[in-house]
């Protein structure tokens, strides 16, 4: 699955787009998202480093949320992750959408490696926002964003 802003993830999301993530099934409440870390993205001990993990994570998460309502986007509410075991070489973030209410999505998500072993897993809150217009006409609009 792929679009024109790279990734397949239907919007443009710039640091997603540097850590170099790849969306590759979107639907039903489910999401899976590819990632191949490079030099710079591990930490002292030459392991994926927890930061590029977490932000594995919340993607994951966030994008089952937006499988069954892609019109809308959706902010991090909270966020509680464990780190199992180092995660080396090429990986996958598998999210699934566990709950929802009209506003609320309710998520988990885990990064396994290669070789299928889970290394971090998290649950995540989030909430629905409508997505803003996008532009140079919409500066000033995008700055807030509404989460009442």
């Amino acid at each position: 699955m792929s679009d024109s802003l790279g990734g397949g993830f239907g919007v443009e999301i710039p640091f997603v787009a540097h850590l170099g993530f790849e969306l590759k099934l979107f639907e039903g409440g489910l999401s899976e998202l590819a990632y191949t870390p490079l030099a710079e993205h591990l930490n002292s001990f030459a392991v994926t480093h927890g930061g590029a993990l977490m932000t594995l994570l919340d993607v994951t998460m966030a994008t089952a949320a937006r499988s069954v309502q892609s019109d809308m986007g959706v902010v991090t509410i909270e966020m509680k992750t464990s780190f199992m075991q180092p995660a080396r070489g090429p990986l996958t973030g598998k999210g699934r959408l566990m709950h929802r209410t009209g506003t609320m999505a309710f998520t988990e998500g885990t990064v396994y490696d290669a070789s299928g072993r889970a290394c971090a897993h998290a649950t995540g809150t989030f909430k629905y926002v409508r997505r803003l217009p996008a532009g140079p006409e919409s500066a000033d609009i995008r700055s807030v964003i509404a989460t009442d």
